[in-house]
């Protein structure tokens, strides 16, 4: 049944979520903030209707400081006309920080067992008046002090605490209701603390825990082995009742996965154009990869004259990276801005920069912000437009560290405002759980609605904030005007690459990252996995095995790297770099340590040389241990070819760095044992033959140009 039209004319301040002939249910909600709109979202799961609307908001800054009068004010107008139903049970709570995890009819029914007249919500701190601890009533168990943000009981009796309002809006509501009820005769008259075991209103501690079911998941109460209805966050719990809020009442279960990831998307296949985006990017130290970040940038699956770029560079280094970027695709986008060193900006001006002074905030044409650290990669050229999709104020996609649980995101914030883990944080870094989630903090790389920019995050330093990192300080500014974050891991988007040891103290300085960001799509072939299948191993002379391994960016890098050391050996046979000082078969070569490589190659060796190994050497087991590593330079003028030898070494690996044909010609290599001549291969390819007993071989003639190959002689 619908309540009368004078009822309604009262409530025209409230949101009434439910009305029947024994419950009503009310809320204020003055604007349609995020938590308001997951409160509405628990609501219509279990049928709650909505009637009624909101006015301007005058109770105060209730997060920071005492307020919320204006809430009483309200609940006071509206029970005036409801004193004489004494059946009907009224549950006011809030609802920017609250959800449901139960129906009307449950809520009647555990409100009726606890026989009670009115029910507050109850907390472990007192507040907003610390010297009336004293004054509240001893309890032998429970939480011992009044929170008003839940309260249920009798009409008449909520209406007989409410009448006696004659405040402010501004006033503290807290504060009315627990001096009410630290007069011994107005509480025993008519109301009691929650701290029972049926427990309707439960306010957010430590001692609870999600409890899973086949339809829809629920919060369990420890202390009290009980399943609150009404779940209300707090103060501090306000975080912690986001993340309850990632599967209460049904938004993720195992059975189903994710309920709500699909609501509300934004279709652009139906939009006239799509959004206009500005891209902020920021290099604020040296960072692997960065030409092979700004060609991902460019490939975006995203219409380029939608996009403005901002960058802030930090680093001098990266200067020449960014300006041979520029030069090549200075008309690809909309606009393109660099920031550079020379300005002398901290992280949080730079931000503040990009996200707000010159660009997005003061121009109502940017739908979106989309900040991106330099440390990011992205593999998903559609992630853009996925995040636009899901139509959320702040969101980031999942990027993690190669083989590492670290993140771009926390799932829950220690109490000195840090790292700290939360339940399902690994299962939703290793998508074990897939969906859109709720979470505190995050970095490196996430989307900003402009309309957010230009409302709830209309102030200018947002990145600014006292000892504070600039990224921890956007959230905690976020959380503080409650706008909620989110993380998506419902695709695989890409990684993040370490920046913490990087050395740019050599020519081409990715190349020694292969411990700390072992980006193999850099280096390594694109059909060297195909190995695994032997879709790709040749077998030109007997036991002489021929597969690709490095990308041509790789073999490019390597002989770049050589040539810039210069300090080739002449192929003499005094060499003071070997054991004994003297080659038997000298090369022009330089070795790997002589560069500082050597534990990188074998590494190499370790991980992409020895799995070949198992497959063509039947019942061979590689140390992947070489002594002798380098890279030979065969020349006309200088040396143009070997004579027969065998290697010392159990098996030998002879990859060629640059072209036949195109930078040389001649070149390869004769097995004496098989009379079996073979040509130089591909770039990036390897030849791999048993060493120094049954392979005896030669070094062919180059006859023009340079020819590159790298060796190892493993396993010697």
């Amino acid at each position: 049944p619908q309540p009368s039209a004078y009822v309604m004319t009262l409530w025209r301040f409230f949101f009434c979520l439910f009305f029947s002939e024994k419950l009503l249910v009310l809320t204020v909600a003055t604007e349609e903030t995020d938590g308001f709109r997951r409160f509405m979202q628990s609501a219509k799961y279990f049928n709650y209707n909505v009637l009624g609307m909101g006015e301007a908001w005058r109770g105060g800054d209730v997060g920071r400081s005492i307020g919320g009068g204006q809430k009483v004010r309200l609940l006071k107008e509206a029970m005036e006309g409801l004193a004489d139903q004494e059946d009907l049970i009224v549950l006011s709570v809030d609802s920017y920080d609250l959800i449901f995890a139960g129906g009307p009819e449950e809520i009647l029914r555990k409100f009726q067992q606890a026989n009670n007249k009115v029910i507050f919500a109850a907390e472990g701190l007192i507040w907003p008046d610390k010297r009336l601890a004293d004054k509240y009533p001893s309890i032998r168990s429970g939480k011992r002090y009044l929170n008003s943000g839940g309260i249920i009981g009798y009409a008449p009796y909520i209406n007989r605490i409410v009448s006696q309002w004659s405040l402010h809006d501004n006033d503290d509501d807290q504060l009315f209701y627990t001096k009410i009820y630290l007069d011994p005769l107005q509480r025993v008259s008519i109301y009691d603390i929650l701290n029972s075991r049926p427990a309707c209103v439960l306010l957010l501690l430590n001692e609870v825990l999600l409890k899973f079911g086949t339809d829809r998941v629920r919060v369990r109460n420890t202390a009290y082995d009980s399943l609150p209805v009404v779940v209300h966050g707090n103060g501090n719990t306000k975080m912690y009742l986001n993340y309850l809020a990632n599967y209460v009442p049904n938004a993720w279960n195992y059975e189903h996965g994710c309920s709500h990831c699909d609501d509300d998307l934004v279709d652009l296949s139906q939009l006239k154009e799509y959004p206009n985006v500005l891209v902020g990017v920021f290099i604020e130290q040296p960072t692997p990869f960065l030409p092979e970040f700004f060609q991902r940038l460019l490939t975006l699956d995203y219409p380029k004259d939608k996009l403005k770029v901002f960058v802030h560079n930090n680093e001098v280094y990266h200067e020449k990276h960014i300006q041979k970027f520029w030069e090549e695709n200075r008309n690809a986008f909309s606009s393109f801005k660099v920031v550079g060193p020379e300005e002398n900006l901290s992280q949080g001006e730079a931000r503040n920069m990009g996200m707000y002074v010159d660009l997005c905030r003061k121009d109502a044409a940017c739908d979106y912000y989309f900040s991106m650290d330099s440390d990011v990669m992205l593999t998903n050229r559609q992630t853009l437009k996925l995040l636009i999709e899901q139509n959320r104020k702040i969101i980031g996609p999942l990027v993690t560290r190669h083989g590492k649980l670290w993140s771009n995101f926390w799932g829950a914030l220690s109490l000195d405002g840090y790292y700290a883990r939360s339940e399902d944080y690994v299962d939703i870094v290793q998508r074990k759980r897939v969906g859109v989630w709720n979470i505190p903090y995050m970095a490196h790389i996430y989307l900003v609605k402009g309309s957010a920019l230009r409302n709830e995050l209309k102030e200018r330093n947002y990145f600014v904030l006292e000892k504070l990192d600039p990224d921890m300080a956007l959230c905690r500014n976020a959380r503080e005007m409650g706008v909620f974050m989110y993380i998506t891991n419902r695709h695989d988007f890409g990684r993040l690459i370490s920046t913490a040891n990087y050395n740019i103290s050599h020519y081409n300085n990715d190349l020694w990252q292969i411990f700390e960001n072992p980006v193999v799509s850099h280096y390594t072939h694109s059909l060297f996995f195909s190995l695994c299948m032997c879709v790709c191993l040749l077998q030109p002379c007997p036991d002489v095995f021929w597969f690709p391994v490095f990308t041509e960016k790789a073999c490019d890098e390597i002989v770049e790297e050589m040539e810039h050391y210069g300090s080739w050996s002449g192929g003499k046979h005094e060499d003071k770099r070997i054991s004994g000082g003297y080659e038997t078969v000298p090369t022009d070569d330089i070795h790997m340590k002589q560069i500082g490589f050597d534990k990188e190659w074998l590494h190499f060796i370790r991980e992409f040389i020895s799995p070949v190994t198992l497959k063509v050497f039947s019942g061979y087991y590689t140390k992947g241990y070489a002594v002798m590593n380098f890279v030979v330079k065969y020349t006309p003028e200088r040396q143009a070819y070997l004579r027969p030898h065998h290697d010392s070494s159990t098996f030998t690996i002879n990859i060629a760095l640059n072209n036949k044909d195109r930078d040389f010609q001649g070149g390869g290599c004769r097995f004496h044992r098989y009379n079996c001549s073979i040509e130089s291969p591909r770039k990036g390819w390897s030849f791999m033959h048993p060493g120094r007993l049954t392979h005896l071989h030669e070094g062919l003639p180059t006859t023009n140009g340079t020819r590159y190959i790298a060796v190892s002689f493993i396993d010697p």
